[in-house]
């Protein structure tokens, strides 16, 4: 597992674009763990980030286009055309309270999810942000218990790729549904 996210960071701050340094960063870094050990492969690509792009008030295909492009790079620099791609859904309560914002990002990961193949959008809609749990003003994070179910959600969503991909038998020719 590569820890390769930063908090607060998108796109729009150029931060993870093709020339981003956490995007040039996140691949140094697999490609240091690959080669540390000819059994160590790519398994599967993890996105759960938008809202700093959402608070930049991205559009839905300025978002769109980023996360695709992303997606397709990180695939094939790795070599790994059918590599499961797993994004999450913000926080509700901060997504909530700022639906307009968010609505484009969020509809724009689901969109990528839904064409680049290999890919599923996991949804959050019972999970509780920080301030719900501690009462803590803290809306855009979930809370400890949240973040181990979204740990959960996001091996399930991995098991519906991989067999999608039997059943398939890798074709690349499914059509994933989004939500877990």
């Amino acid at each position: 597992i590569l820890r390769a996210a930063v908090g607060g960071t998108g796109f729009l701050d150029r931060r993870w674009g093709m020339t981003g340094d956490l995007y040039l960063r996140m691949l140094e870094m697999t490609r240091t763990a690959l080669a540390l050990n000819s059994r160590n492969k790519p398994v599967a690509f993890l996105w759960h980030q938008g809202e700093t792009d959402a608070i930049l008030n991205a559009g839905r295909q300025e978002h769109f286009q980023n996360l695709s492009r992303l997606v397709k790079s990180v695939r094939d620099s790795l070599g790994c055309e059918n590599l499961p791609f797993i994004a999450g859904d913000f926080v509700s309560q901060w997504k909530n309270e700022n639906i307009g914002i968010c609505t484009p990002v969020i509809e724009a990961i689901k969109e990528v999810c839904a064409g680049v193949g290999h890919a599923q959008f996991v949804e959050t809609d019972e999970l509780q942000s920080n301030d719900q749990r501690m009462n803590n003003q803290d809306t855009i994070h979930f809370c400890r218990e949240a973040i181990n179910q979204l740990g959960i959600k996001y091996y399930y969503a991995f098991c519906n790729i991989l067999e999608q991909q039997i059943n398939n038998r890798g074709s690349g020719h499914e059509n994933i549904v989004s939500g877990v």
